[in-house]
């Protein structure tokens, strides 16, 4: 039996489209990024393609992310859907965590600035702050709402109890979290509470980081920069462990007619209604590809080989590394 899933899904109030699009790519962690006239054009390829959910950071590129996307898709505002962080920044050119009210407050400004809008449609707390009462930055995020600069409000990367007390402050409408066939922790709990709440499940790195998209051959070939070369899934004896499972993952993508980035896509679309993937990309070629997963229509049996197949039970190696998962709220699964 195939499944078909709808083109647009729901955040909060709003209709976007299925498939978003990550930016983070454009600015930050996978290396040299590319030139900003090749990244302003795939942003604006996106839009022909129907993307209208676009996510970024204050964190990104240190704020060049948002530069980028406010300079680009400030002319198209009506057709956007834009969604942002704060509570993670880069300061003094290194990464800090600080969800503290003022800090929230201030951000968002900044956010505002270089997006050149008047409201964010979504902001997320990109990290919790464990030094600071998540009550006391939700209620920082429930005052950007009140004052008219954010439509709705999201969290990242929290736990099922952390989520909850989050939604009792303000309603949450979406929750970002890493989620693919190889990182199940959103099926620990919050994938869940997210349909209790009526939040959207948003999933970024679906693509395992290229991982599924059978994108990384050597991750010693990754520049000195790239953030996967921390990672335990990249490093030896693990990725080679982790390698092993893609040729019989080619071959399910194969029988579904698709490529292996597409069925990873569309496995998460199927998953449940709530869930929407935001894949990065530099490429063109790769953007109109990971757009078209939302037409598939994916044999059942076919999921559930590819769910057997690539799991936590069969991955090697944690998806961060002990110091970043130190600073996270997810429930881990047994990886790590």
């Amino acid at each position: 039996m195939s499944v078909a899933v709808t083109l647009q899904r729901r955040i909060g109030g709003q209709h976007v489209s299925a498939v978003g699009l990550g930016c983070m790519n454009l600015s930050h962690a996978y290396g040299t990024p590319p030139p900003v006239e090749a990244a302003r054009a795939l942003l604006l390829r996106a839009l022909d393609l129907g993307v209208d959910h676009f996510d970024t950071a204050a964190l990104y590129g240190f704020g060049r992310n948002e530069e980028l996307i406010g300079e680009t898709l400030a002319p198209h505002r009506r057709r956007v859907f834009l969604a942002s962080k704060c509570a993670m920044t880069g300061v003094e050119g290194k990464r800090v965590i600080d969800g503290r009210p003022e800090v929230i407050r201030r951000t968002c400004q900044e956010a505002l600035r270089r997006l050149r809008t008047d409201v964010i449609d979504l902001y997320y707390l990109h990290r919790w702050d464990k030094k600071v009462p998540i009550e006391e930055s939700m209620g920082a995020m429930a005052e950007l709402v009140r004052a008219g600069h954010v439509r709705q409000v999201g969290v990242s990367e929290v736990s099922v109890a952390t989520l909850r007390r989050a939604h009792a402050v303000h309603p949450i409408a979406a929750v970002q979290s890493e989620y693919s066939l190889w990182s199940r922790n959103a099926e620990l709990g919050v994938l869940d509470a997210c349909r209790e709440i009526g939040a959207a499940f948003v999933a970024f790195s679906p693509l395992g980081r290229g991982f599924l998209g059978d994108a990384v051959a050597d991750p010693q070939a990754l520049t000195a920069q790239d953030l996967r070369r921390s990672m335990p899934r990249f490093q030896e004896p693990n990725f080679s462990a982790n390698r092993a499972l893609l040729p019989a993952y080619r071959t399910i993508a194969a029988e579904a007619g698709c490529t292996p980035a597409q069925f990873a896509l569309a496995w998460l679309l199927h998953r449940a209604p709530h869930v929407l993937p935001i894949p990065g990309t530099t490429s063109p070629a790769h953007l109109a590809e990971n757009v078209a997963a939302a037409n598939l229509r994916v044999d059942a049996a076919l999921l559930a080989r590819a769910d057997a197949l690539i799991n936590a039970r069969t991955v090697s190696g944690a998806r961060y590394s002990a110091a970043t998962l130190m600073e996270v709220d997810t429930e881990e699964s047994i990886q790590s």
